[in-house]
């Protein structure tokens, strides 16, 4: 399998990983300009971008790229003074069991897009898929909600207006959904869920009536309002943050810093 078909599969699969291209290489670093890795979340590296010393130091970096979202220009020096471009803004290793040589490697984080299933055939629920395409969230949308599989969700919108609503809550609650949105009116919202008999952790992750009060009062308003509160929800409350524990070994000789100028 090429480098290129393993990223479309990652990502067909909703997998984190970084994609390492080396951008610049010293002699007599083993890498050269153009190699490239893939590394996952669990510090496997498929590719290569250099020896085992090198790879410490980029399984380090990607950790932070993959917890921030953000590129990141790694530098891979050998200990001592090096003549090499400034790269400002980019993060710096001094790795002293590094045979002489320097390296520069791009490191850019794919984290998959928010996750956003819907449960109801209504105008609402037709509407949240379409703002959904607009924001660039992946959606889904069971077409039997008792088969639905809420591993790796980050919101729940149920607009059936209607049926096992209480049972589609509870498969999201215990699937560890954060945020579940219940399309349906303050009364008959409380009237639900007070029959779940729902511990108090598990009622503030679910949200009816859901959407920010905006006055919303038409299927396309409603489904703006939905998605208003969810994305507050990732924007602000962190609700699609993600733990990696990414392990560069016990024996790391490298030391770390990033600062605004190289080494």
């Amino acid at each position: 399998m090429t480098l290129t078909e393993r990223v479309a599969q990652l990502r067909q699969a909703r997998t984190p990983f970084v994609h390492a291209t080396v951008v610049r290489a010293q002699p007599p670093a083993s890498a050269h300009a153009g190699d490239e890795a893939i590394l996952l979340a669990d510090g496997t590296i498929e590719g290569f971008v250099g020896g085992q010393c090198a790879q410490n130091s980029v399984r380090k970096a990607a950790l932070g790229a993959l917890q921030v979202g953000q590129s990141v220009l790694l530098r891979v020096l050998p200990d001592g003074d090096v003549h090499f471009p400034e790269a400002p803004g980019a993060c710096v290793v001094v790795n002293p069991c590094l045979s002489g040589g320097a390296l520069e490697i791009f490191l850019a984080p794919e984290v998959p897009a928010p996750l956003v299933q819907v449960v109801g055939a209504t105008p609402v629920g037709e509407r949240v898929v379409d703002v959904c395409a607009v924001l660039g969230y992946d959606v889904r949308r069971p077409a039997d909600p008792d088969d639905a599989d809420f591993g790796d969700t980050t919101a729940v919108v149920i607009a059936s207006l209607g049926g096992p609503e209480d049972e589609i809550i509870r498969a999201a609650l215990d699937a560890g959904v954060r945020h579940i949105g219940l399309v349906a009116s303050r009364v008959r919202g409380a009237s639900i869920l007070d029959g779940m008999r729902l511990s108090q952790a598990e009622r503030a992750r679910v949200h009816t009536p859901v959407g920010l009060p905006i006055g919303a009062k038409t299927p396309a308003e409603i489904a703006v309002s939905i998605m208003a509160e969810v994305v507050q929800g990732i924007r602000v409350g962190g609700l699609a943050e993600r733990s990696f524990a990414i392990h560069a070994g016990p024996s790391d000789p490298t030391e770390h810093h990033c600062g605004a100028h190289g080494h």
